[in-house]
């Protein structure tokens, strides 16, 4: 009876035990995941002496570096909590350019922390006549659109430096801005140049925004949705124009430029396929007309007759909600070789003939609708593709230097003149970055200007054909 009523009490202990830990468990994570009081805090963290911003709710420490510092290779001064130890090797070197996970530990209790270090800009903001630029550190450049018809040849930017920092032109100056200008930027003694391009839309340029739904408020998909807006908001002269329109005769002859993002599903619609849907769009291209065709419209090339039968997008996948993924790395492209083509001007590049369009930790679906050219179709390589469509391919992905792998952007036909339709395929290519499974929100994609950027110039530059 006895060891009956030792083994009784045994279990009723352990019972116990995990009723305290699972209350303790409880307790630690009431507090969006953390005990703000827990043993395994970071109490305090510094790069080169510049004391970070700890927040123990959410484990982020957020630093801000002065214009100049080097955070490619630094050790971090950390003072933990008593008892705790971090499993960050204060001995080596770390690289702060992109964000620093590690993790505290204080018995069997742990934390994680993420470390984001922000080196400041030289220049705080640059607008002319109240439009900012957007000021891009890495490729050193000014990127901004002002309003249609304003005159770039006397433009008087005001800058706002951060302190110790001088720049030439200064402030203030009438500069002619028709062409790419440089500034040259000193601080401490060194001195570095940032390229400036300042443009407008072609003046009255008319592009039509085409769709399938009825009108564009009617519009769900909210990748097409954020580009359509996008579209509204930087062209004076745009327009939506749905297929079903299209269908019943619509006059296109006033538009000079037709961009169909397709997001909302792998297979084109069906009423696109309706020949006079097709009838009238290639009469449009024969007219003077251009396109504009992005994620998985690029499929349309075929239906058009912009390539011979069979050779558009042989690669066409993507997720769809609620489905999709996360990649810590950033996607981007190559356009090594067509550095001067005016689609790629202003671009924020990593190197030369490379930018990245979406960034790491971005939640994605992948829309993809390219040619895979070593294995499949019979291309070879890229020369093979362009002999057997007629094409120019501009880009590649960003592993790719020789453009032999992938077409992700391209241009038709691939004659001197009349290049009047321009294809953008690749996943990369993402105006809006969904929410995960779990809804939880994407963070932001810092290179959505490239997007914007890269598809403002395409439009100007069929406009311009």
């Amino acid at each position: 009876m006895r060891k009956l009523i030792n083994k009784y009490w045994v279990k009723m202990a352990a019972v116990l035990a995990i009723v305290l830990v699972i209350t303790a468990c409880e307790n630690s994570f009431e507090n969006g995941g953390f005990d703000i009081n827990s043993p395994s805090n970071v109490t305090a963290f510094k790069i080169n002496g510049v004391a970070g911003t700890i927040d123990q709710v959410t484990g982020k420490i957020s630093v801000t570096m002065p214009y100049g510092s080097d955070i490619t290779a630094v050790k971090p001064e950390i003072v933990l909590a008593e008892g705790a130890t971090s499993n960050l090797d204060l001995n080596t070197p770390v690289n702060f350019t992109n964000p620093v996970k590690f993790r505290v530990v204080n018995g069997n209790l742990y934390k994680d922390y993420t470390v984001t270090a922000v080196v400041l800009s030289p220049i705080k903001s640059f607008t002319i006549n109240g439009v900012g630029a957007t000021v891009n550190d890495a490729s050193k450049t000014i990127t901004m659109t002002l309003p249609e018809n304003t005159n770039l040849k006397a433009l008087q930017p005001v800058i706002e430096l951060t302190e110790g920092v001088s720049i030439s032109p200064v402030s203030g100056t009438t500069i002619d801005f028709t062409n790419a200008v440089t500034f040259i930027i000193t601080s401490n003694g060194k001195s570095v140049t940032y390229t400036a391009n300042v443009g407008v839309p072609v003046a009255g340029l008319v592009v039509a925004f085409v769709g399938t739904a009825v009108t564009r408020s009617a519009i769900t998909n909210m990748d097409e949705v954020t580009a359509s807006n996008w579209l509204f908001d930087n062209f004076p002269g745009a327009k939506y124009i749905s297929f079903e329109s299209i269908l019943n005769g619509a006059d296109l002859s006033e538009i000079n430029v037709i961009w169909w993002h397709f997001d909302s599903a792998a297979n084109l619609p069906a009423v696109a396929y309706n020949p006079a849907v097709t009838t009238a769009l290639k009469n449009f291209r024969s007219n003077g007309g251009n396109l504009l065709l992005t994620s998985f419209a690029s499929q349309y090339v075929d239906a058009l007759g912009i390539v011979p039968s069979g050779k558009g997008p042989n690669n066409v996948f993507g997720d769809f909600p609620p489905n999709g993924f996360v990649d810590a790395n950033s996607w981007g492209m190559s356009f090594k070789g067509h550095e001067s083509h005016p689609i790629f001007q202003g671009l924020s590049t990593f190197e030369s003939g490379k930018a990245n369009l979406l960034q790491g930790g971005t939640f994605r679906l992948n829309h993809t609708a390219w040619w895979f050219l070593p294995e499949w179709g019979g291309y070879g390589n890229g020369e093979g593709w362009r002999n057997q469509t007629g094409g120019t391919n501009l880009a590649s992905e960003a592993w790719d230097d020789s453009l032999d792998g992938r077409v992700t952007i391209a241009e038709f036909p691939n004659t001197a003149t009349n290049k009047n339709v321009i294809v953008i395929s690749m996943g990369a290519y993402d105006w809006y970055n969904e929410a995960n499974s779990s809804g939880v929100p994407s963070q932001s994609n810092e290179f959505i200007t490239n997007i914007k950027l890269l598809t403002q110039n395409s439009i100007n530059y069929l406009a311009k054909k």
